[in-house]
């Protein structure tokens, strides 16, 4: 194996990709840069290079390929292939600014969503590179509007993405119209069975670099998890975000209907969130994404599909409103912060039936997840008053500007000490958020209850099974109502509800085990009000209750709180 490259000097790298290295800040490699760029500047094998995304894979490819572009001639010399359209559009535009100094050169980007015409006539100008998604690409060559005949590179990014998104057939017959002789450098995060089989057969003897370890989670993550029921889980994400007045994440949810309700309600009790998922249109999709990299939002509420190939600088948090299916993902989710060096923490919200997957999944990354409480009221106030504080004492003064205004404020105040100003001034920010979690409950569960309380709701009665449907007062539905509405819809012979507990946006109920998966399987179709009904077990992550009023008045207790005026996001109709 060829020798580490401590500094970007050390080896053949083109000085024009050194100035514009040195332009982008660029000062020492990573460490998956300092053994992929000699080794494939120096050596002529394939390449497996394991690392999680955010470690510099964009440079570690890129700028040995650069290196050896010949921009003289206009046919395509590299393919590079990404799970989505983000992805790809960023590797396009670190390769720009890489190449900035090269003449003549011109990376394209093919995916889907845009206009193919445009991007037929973008590759035909020439293009010595092509940064491109596997579905629109395999469209291209059907078409006949790219040569890939003499490509001598061929990358695959985040492969495992690739694969986990559908994208196996495509990407098996755009590596088929390949020549052989090029060389591919395949990346991923994870190394599964499908990714062992593209090795073997589309690769000549692959060497390894692995940075990290397989299939373990980033260095840099620091893995907690709360427990809370069910039914508490948008109340304890709620409390983890007041808790951190400075956070910068992702929410990741596991359904497209979930990652809009937990979005809306964020939206409604007045935070800085919006949805990303696959109903989207794609101008949405920019929107956000746009809105997000600028941090005019500091919750993306994301499913796993949509938020791949997403990379965002400096995400302090990962919130994992439900665990993902498999720990692959939740490697992927984890690795988005954490990134380049720095420091992230994943958490992830279970409930006591769904606790014994954290064990499963500490396995399988190789990381130790730590038990955290979820902040009491008392907690949170006392964290979002210092952080207030703490903005106050770091407020810039413009002197010039309020100097003739001070005499006169000084005069009102002159009979107040020092410490009656203070106390006035932070009750009138924080009067309000005060209130809202002065009676807040605990909302902690302890692992070593084996049971809970007989009349919790999310314990069923012997031999019943208990489920929640996302309808409830919000929709003028009461006890009998609701009752009526569940048998009527059924229409199952026999079917009995009963402990009926509507709430302001779902309700609990029971039936018998036998008619639990009936009962979904009927409404998997059904519509209220124009919206899907989603009938699940009450134990795997029903939506919990807003508890009537007191969310308004967090939503207010928010926008007061805050010094910068944050801007409200119009409401979507999707």
């Amino acid at each position: 194996m060829t020798e580490k490259m401590m500094t970007f000097q050390e080896s053949d790298i083109d000085e024009n990709i050194l100035k514009a290295l040195a332009e982008m800040g660029f000062e020492a490699p990573m460490p998956i840069q300092q053994e992929v760029i000699p080794f494939v500047l120096h050596q002529t094998r394939d390449l497996v290079a394991l690392a999680h995304t955010g470690t510099g894979k964009t440079a570690a490819f890129g700028i040995p390929i650069l290196s050896r572009i010949n921009s003289a001639s206009g046919r395509t010399q590299a393919l590079i292939l990404a799970p989505t359209r983000e992805l790809c559009l960023q590797i396009t535009d670190d390769l720009t600014q890489m190449s900035k100094y090269i003449r003549n050169l011109n990376i394209v980007p093919i995916y889907g969503g845009a206009n193919i015409v445009t991007q037929i006539r973008q590759v035909a100008a020439g293009a010595q590179m092509v940064v491109a998604t596997p579905g629109r690409m395999l469209d291209m060559l059907n078409r006949r509007k790219v040569d890939v005949s003499a490509i001598s590179w061929l990358v695959l990014d985040e492969a495992d993405e690739m694969l986990n998104m559908g994208f196996q057939e495509e990407l098996n017959a755009v590596l088929a119209a390949t020549p052989q002789d090029k060389r591919v450098l395949l990346f991923s995060a994870t190394m599964p069975r499908e990714i062992e089989a593209i090795a073997r057969s589309y690769m000549r003897k692959p060497a390894e670099i692995t940075v990290g370890g397989r299939n373990t989670g980033a260095a840099g993550v620091n893995h907690q998890y709360v427990v809370a029921h069910a039914k508490d889980r948008y109340l304890a994400l709620k409390r983890l975000v007041d808790y951190h007045p400075d956070i910068y994440a992702i929410v990741f949810c596991r359904t497209r209907t979930e990652t809009q309700e937990a979005a809306d309600r964020l939206m409604k009790d007045g935070y800085n969130a919006d949805a990303l998922h696959g109903d989207l249109s794609q101008a949405q999709r920019d929107s956000v994404m746009n809105r997000f990299r600028s941090r005019n939002l500091q919750l993306l509420v994301a499913t796993d599909v949509a938020a791949r190939g997403i990379d965002v600088s400096d995400l302090t948090h990962i919130i994992n409103y439900n665990l993902p299916d498999d720990a692959e993902n939740y490697t992927h989710r984890s690795g988005r912060t954490g990134r380049a060096g720095k420091s992230g923490v994943s958490i992830v919200i279970v409930n006591i039936k769904e606790a014994y997957r954290i064990g499963q999944i500490e396995k399988q990354v190789g990381k130790k997840f730590q038990q955290i409480s979820i902040p009491t009221g008392p907690e949170v106030c006392e964290r979002q008053l210092l952080h207030m504080v703490e903005r106050l004492k770091n407020t810039e003064v413009p002197h010039e500007d309020i100097a003739r205004f001070l005499p006169a404020a000084c005069d009102r105040l002159a009979s107040l000490s020092k410490e009656d100003i203070i106390a006035k001034f932070v009750s009138a920010q924080f009067n309000r958020f005060l209130a809202y979690y002065r009676d807040a409950a605990d909302i902690n569960v302890s692992l070593k209850k084996e049971n809970q309380s007989a009349g919790s709701r999310t314990t069923p009665q012997h031999g019943s099974a208990r489920l929640t449907v996302n309808l409830g007062k919000m929709e003028k539905f009461n006890i009998k109502k609701m009752t009526a509405y569940l048998l009527e819809t059924a229409n199952i012979a026999h079917l009995r509800v009963s402990n009926v507990d509507v709430e302001l946006c779902n309700t609990y109920f029971e039936v018998e085990p036998q008619f639990a998966d009936v009962l979904m399987a009927r409404f998997a179709k059904e519509k209220y009000l124009k919206r899907r009904v989603r009938i699940d077990y009450a134990d795997r992550g029903g939506r919990g209750s807003m508890q009537g009023k007191r969310y308004a008045g967090g939503a207010k207790t928010r926008e007061a709180f805050f010094f910068n005026k944050r801007k409200k996001s119009p409401r979507k109709k999707y």
